[in-house]
């Protein structure tokens, strides 16, 4: 049976589908709908066996499992950047084409959308929540910092205390906090209510409960990795983990080789350029917060390995970089391994 690799370019209104040939020789090329069945009827139209491919974004998940059941394989991807011309046309046939030739440039996009699914939906309402409430409370903090007011607490945010900090405004201002104010109220209780019902989904997910034995994860962050990773298998090497969880040190290097004598030899002209910038932010936000709590973790063996990181001159950022790091292997191989967390193999070596 003929491989035929499909290109869909997804929009609210319009999908352009794009049909190329095992050998790249463009087949067909239409624009249907952006509807359930109009989608299934055009991709059922293609005959032979159906590689389809189409770009990350809002529908990729409501794509993927309409389509999964008439495809043989299916991959979303996050094309680079190209240059020159773009239409849909064109970004139809790159996705076919990136399909066909499977690209190293082109990235690919693990999808697994039957897959913890409440609890992945859980997960990103209490993130959004929880970033908005933090946002508020940005533009609250800055009203008063704003009017020269120092030594803030709390207590500019809470209900019952809030009033005399804004009598130290002026009316405009006091009324422009107010109004912040009233909006803060009326997230906090919606966020709770998102909290208990993440709560109530890691439940049902016995994995939850296994990577939350791990130092500074608890059920939040724990809710937060397993409903992102969905596999630990998707990673080969803890150096992948890091890299997708945005620990990753980006390193540059040029003209690394000299002559010394008959030989060539390796100069150190290797400099790092910080950490990569392509990651799932949710993972290194859990990850840094974790290694921030351990460090509060007075005796734990990671606490005193950052502690000797720094006693040996080790920049403070560095150390809890590493320190992050160490838990995110260690939560990798926990759940690789379906073992819980075990701190005598964080003890140093002797």
């Amino acid at each position: 049976m003929a491989i035929r690799y499909i290109g869909i370019d997804v929009h609210a209104k319009s999908c352009t589908i794009a049909v190329l040939s095992a050998t790249g020789k463009r087949l067909r090329e239409w624009q249907v709908e952006t509807a359930r069945e109009t989608l299934l009827e055009a991709v059922k139209s293609v005959a032979g066996e159906r590689c389809i491919c189409f770009e990350e974004g809002t529908l990729s998940e409501w794509l993927y499992e309409m389509l999964e059941p008439v495809a043989t394989e299916i991959d979303v991807i996050q094309p680079p950047k190209r240059r020159g011309v773009k239409s849909d046309s064109v970004d139809a046939r790159a996705a076919a084409e990136a399909m066909r030739v499977q690209s190293k440039e082109v990235k690919r996009v693990y999808k697994a959308p039957r897959k913890f699914t409440a609890l992945r939906k859980a997960v990103r309402t209490h993130w959004q929540l929880q970033r908005d409430v933090v946002r508020v409370k940005n533009r609250i903090n800055t009203c008063y910092r704003a009017r020269g007011l120092s030594g803030l607490d709390s207590g500019i945010y809470d209900a019952e205390r809030r009033e005399d900090w804004l009598k130290k405004l002026a009316p405009v201002q006091r009324r422009q906090v107010e109004h912040f104010s009233l909006e803060l109220d009326a997230l906090q209780p919606v966020l709770e209510q998102a909290e208990a019902w993440l709560a109530e989904e890691s439940k049902k997910v016995s994995v939850v409960e296994l990577l939350a034995t791990a130092p500074g994860i608890g059920m939040i962050r724990a809710s937060q990795i397993a409903a992102v990773v969905l596999s630990p298998h998707r990673f080969r090497t803890r150096s992948q983990f890091w890299m997708y969880c945005g620990l990753g040190v980006v390193t540059r290097a040029s003209s690394e080789w000299v002559k010394a004598g008959n030989a060539w030899q390796r100069e150190e002209v290797q400099q790092t350029r910080g950490l990569n910038k392509q990651r799932h932010p949710l993972l290194k936000n859990a990850f840094k917060g974790a290694a921030q709590t351990v460090r509060r973790m007075t005796g734990h063996p990671l606490e005193l390995a950052y502690q000797r990181a720094l006693a040996g001159g080790v920049e403070p950022d560095m150390a809890t970089l590493t320190l992050a790091r160490r838990i995110a292997a260690a939560v990798l191989a926990m759940w690789k391994n379906n073992k819980e967390y075990d701190a005598t193999k964080q003890q140093p070596r002797t």
